[in-house]
């Protein structure tokens, strides 16, 4: 056997394992009391996980897009089989570290919901009690898909597919995991610290940029980055079509996570939507202003940037302050792209200038403008302290933590393909695919053509 089929023998070992514990051990999964929720906030919500979900084939769109053409499928499944990976660990053990009784304010029990054990219909009085405990985790599990996706983007074009799923699940269990339960569990230490993060300003965009500046440094370049070749986006269309589900889905992201149909999901909705709008009116003026022509891939990343940055202040700022962010965010994190292009940092599809600086910028922000402890509404820098402090520590960790993994990870499996398959493309290399035709399928010439040749 070869390495690649040990691997797979491994793995698909594992999940007849999982598959038949999970079938024949007994669970206790608690049903609800008739009448026991509010209908519109459960249509809401189910509303919202789909929205969420929704995100992570728009990512695979956004990226995809941006590629070269012998990269797209590769890049694009790199999202995509997040939706797999993900829930399996969510179900067996995520839910419980990022949700489980806590210990010491660190990470949850992995025992408490160990394969969805004791998650049921019935509510949690402590995590979500207006909703059936598995909407609230199904919807959380939404969250945890997207954030390695995302991080994918910085070492598109030249990782090895088994060595990313081994380093998807090193940092789902490692990184977002516990960053999940500081930031949202009711007893996390950043919680009690009063630290804000409505919808995951921190836990998901700030530890997926820190994690790819990890993955950039620890992959080093490409080979088409160091011979100074000038990569444009290939497939804009797929690009706007990204932007356009981000944009729909973050409405379930930002809103959904006022866990009911009420007053604050209606506010997190319409702060989302203007930040983003302002933002990607910003980016595009910023390229008219540099005497580039104003174009369809920028006013796309624009916008994503504006929702990254309102994701931590959505169901807490008010109309302005939202708009303010979304053009801020954007003029900051449109010159860390420049900054990144005179380095030799290869962050392919600029994750951390776009997600991290954006995810920093809204966290920041937060602390200034929220209605309850924000410096310019009330006037106390407690909030903007704790924040900073929190970014400084979240920063170090995801970062450091990262490397780490990413370390680990090619010494269990090699993470990065060799020259000859970067040449060919991880399409091909990886998943025997390709979106090129193959010769004897190149469109004929036209017969008025042949007879001028």
């Amino acid at each position: 056997m070869t390495r690649k089929q040990l691997i797979a023998t491994a793995c698909l070992g594992l999940l007849l394992l999982v598959a038949g514990i999970a079938a024949f051990l007994p669970q206790n999964h608690p049903d609800a009391q008739p009448n026991a929720f509010e209908p519109a906030d459960l249509a809401w919500m189910l509303t919202a996980s789909g929205l969420v979900l929704l995100m992570t084939p728009g990512l695979a769109f956004f990226y995809g897009g941006m590629v070269s053409k012998r990269n797209v499928i590769s890049t694009m499944l790199q999202s995509f089989i997040a939706l797999g990976v993900i829930s399996l660990l969510w179900y067996v053990v995520g839910f419980s570290l990022a949700f489980g009784d806590s210990i010491g304010g660190v990470i949850g029990n992995p025992l408490t919901f160990f394969m969805f054990n004791n998650v049921g219909t019935a509510p949690h009085p402590r995590l979500a009690p207006n909703l059936p405990l598995v909407l609230f985790a199904a919807f959380q599990l939404k969250f945890a898909i997207i954030t390695p996706a995302l991080i994918s983007g910085a070492f598109a074009e030249r990782i090895r597919f088994w060595g990313y799923l081994l380093f998807m699940c090193l940092f789902s269990l490692l990184i977002y995991c516990p960053l999940a339960h500081w930031t949202w569990h009711p007893d996390g230490f950043l919680m009690k610290w009063g630290v804000l993060d409505f919808a995951g300003g921190t836990v998901v965009h700030i530890s997926a940029g820190f994690a790819a500046l990890a993955g950039a440094l620890a992959l080093g370049r490409r080979h088409s980055h160091r011979e100074g070749h000038t990569h444009v986006p290939p497939n804009v269309p797929f690009i706007l079509i990204g932007m356009g589900l981000l944009w729909f889905g973050w409405f379930g992201f930002n809103a959904g996570s006022a866990l009911a149909a009420n007053a604050t999901a209606v506010q997190a909705f319409f702060t989302t939507h203007l930040a983003s709008a302002a933002a990607m009116l910003t980016w595009m003026m910023i390229e008219a202003v540099r005497g580039q022509r104003p174009s369809a891939a920028g006013a796309a990343i624009g916008a994503v940037v504006g929702l990254v940055a309102i994701t931590p202040a959505a169901g807490y700022v008010s109309y302005g302050p939202a708009l303010f962010i979304g053009v801020v965010s954007a003029a900051i994190s449109a010159g860390a792209v420049d900054l990144k292009n005179r380095t030799t940092l290869d962050d392919t599809l600029d994750v951390f200038p776009c997600h991290g600086v954006g995810g920093i910028v809204g966290m920041i922000l937060t602390a200034i403008f929220a209605k309850e402890g924000g410096l310019a509404t009330t006037g106390s820098w407690t909030l903007l302290l704790h924040h900073l402090g929190a970014l400084a520590f979240i920063s170090v960790f995801t970062f450091g933590g990262s490397y780490l993994l990413y370390k680990v990870t090619n010494v269990l499996i090699p993470i990065r393909v060799n020259a000859t398959h970067e040449a060919d493309g991880l399409d091909l290399s990886q998943h025997g695919e390709t979106v090129l035709p193959a010769p004897h399928e190149a469109l004929p010439v036209e017969p008025m053509l042949m007879m001028r040749a």
